[in-house]
């Protein structure tokens, strides 16, 4: 067995050094982007979100169906698969 003899928090590191960024956030059911206006412990908070339902290609700066919602959404930590800034 292999340990881990030292841990060291990172300030700024994963979502929060994300904070004002627009994202995406691919989580088990949907894929959703936004400006990330928060991160607590059990949520992320998205505005100006959108739900993502046909990507298109990665490398086109559009998506090819994304869906405004109308207010502000909140996502559950638990539910996110991975996160970038992606389009």
């Amino acid at each position: 067995m292999k340990k881990l003899k030292e841990v060291v928090e990172v300030e700024n590191e994963g979502l929060v050094s994300l904070l004002g960024e627009t994202i995406t956030l691919f989580c088990a059911n949907y894929i959703y982007t936004g400006k990330l206006e928060g991160v607590n412990d059990t949520c992320v908070k998205l505005s100006s979100a959108k739900i993502v339902y046909e990507t298109g290609a990665f490398d086109n700066p559009e998506w090819e169906d994304a869906q405004s919602l109308p207010h502000p959404v909140f996502i559950q930590l638990g539910l996110i698969e991975s996160f970038m800034k992606l389009k």
